[in-house]
């Protein structure tokens, strides 16, 4: 939709799609839907991110895996891949920090080609590759079946894999790039640590 709007305007055409805010009255009954899908989530994280991975809101066991984080890194815009991959960041203590990093890289790359090279993503991209990755070669291993999160966190290792969903029937830009991303436990030891 985004794209649509842009080659309209570039022909001098008014643009299809309405573009606004999060908190635009409009859109306060499909966020206040979304959000209850981040509460019902609970006791496993869950955030609902824009197009370029920023936060655009979260449930409360996402606070429990960002202790330790570098404050700066937690003020707005807080995005997801920055935080991951920065070295005051979660990366210190993402236990399988070579799959996860090409996982995301994986990611944005496919959204770069998707959005014909968006130059906020090129930006992402660019700053984070940056980082001193210092954790050897980026294999998957072919033993999981999902790429799983495998994180510390209170004293305990926790193995998540993430499902991504869209609005389907969104009209509006804004709507059309947001995405809710669950994490599910990847095993039973996080399955029920996350549940006492």
């Amino acid at each position: 939709m985004a794209e649509q709007n842009r080659l309209l305007l570039a022909g001098g055409f008014a643009p299809r799609y309405p573009h606004r805010a999060t908190d635009d009255d409009a859109l306060a009954p499909v966020m206040a839907g979304l959000r209850s899908l981040l509460d019902a989530h609970a006791p496993y994280p869950a955030l609902l991110l824009d197009d370029h991975w920023g936060i655009v809101d979260a449930n409360e066991p996402v606070d429990g895996l960002l202790d330790g984080c570098d404050r700066s890194l937690l003020e707005p815009p807080l995005n997801v891949i920055r935080l991951c991959l920065h070295p005051r960041g979660l990366a210190p203590r993402i236990r399988n920090l070579p799959v996860w990093r090409a996982h995301l890289l994986h990611q944005l790359g496919r959204r770069i080609t998707h959005t014909g090279g968006d130059p906020a993503l090129v930006a992402l991209r660019d700053e984070v590759t940056a980082y001193a990755s210092g954790d050897g070669p980026s294999v998957r291993p072919l033993a999981d079946p999902v790429v799983p999160l495998e994180i510390d966190a209170g004293g305990h290792v926790l193995r998540f894999f993430s499902v991504a969903s869209q609005i389907e029937s969104a009209s509006d830009v804004t709507l059309n790039g947001l995405h809710l991303e669950t994490f599910v436990p990847a095993d039973d030891r996080t399955r029920q640590t996350l549940s006492r």
